[in-house]
């Protein structure tokens, strides 16, 4: 349900969005992860009263669904805006609207290592949709192809992320993953 690749540098993105994170660990256990996504909820509603969750979700009606049920929960309302979008136009549209991100772990067949670790451009997606395609994967990543790592989008109010130094890592036959070594905040 959660994303685990480069999570420790969301620490980062919060503070170029200039927003407070709330960090919970959480097992990854089905079900327990549940909870932990419920305690973080109510520290959000304690801490900032919030009153509305906005979800990434697209196609996991897993995610969707239990996200809902925990939202009703808390009387929370929840918005998904990218639910069941076309994924293909998904990614083109993240380009175009200038959010630059790396991918930061590979885990399908027919997605190569050499993706890993650069800015995703428009040509990109077009060849991660041509393989996806072929291959047989969720060019959106949905089903855990890949994880991503944004390093700037418009919303990133003073500061960027800037990956100073990485490797790439082989984890199995169609598993790969971009070690982050070394990163921090440039100025805008």
């Amino acid at each position: 349900m959660f994303h685990r690749p480069a999570i420790a540098f969301t620490k980062l993105q919060a503070e170029a969005l200039g927003l407070p994170q709330i960090y919970i660990e959480t097992s990854g256990i089905k079900d327990k992860e549940l909870e932990d996504l419920r305690n973080a909820l109510e520290i959000a509603l304690r801490k900032y009263e919030v009153d509305a969750i906005v979800t990434g979700a697209l196609l996991s009606d897993y995610q969707r669904m239990n996200i809902n049920l925990i939202a009703e929960e808390l009387d929370l309302r929840v918005f998904s805006p990218l639910w069941r979008k076309d994924q293909a136009e998904y990614m083109l549209e993240v380009v175009r609207m200038g959010i630059r991100f790396i991918i930061t772990s590979i885990s399908a067949y027919g997605l190569e290592p050499t993706f890993l670790g650069r800015i995703i451009e428009e040509s990109d997606v077009h060849e991660i949709v041509r393989r996806a395609r072929k291959y047989g994967f969720n060019p959106a990543f949905e089903g855990g192809e890949a994880e991503t790592l944004v390093l700037d989008a418009p919303l990133f109010r003073h500061y960027r992320l800037v990956v100073r130094k990485g490797r790439i890592v082989k984890l199995g036959e169609y598993t790969w993953r971009y070690v982050i070594e070394d990163i921090g905040l440039e100025e805008k």
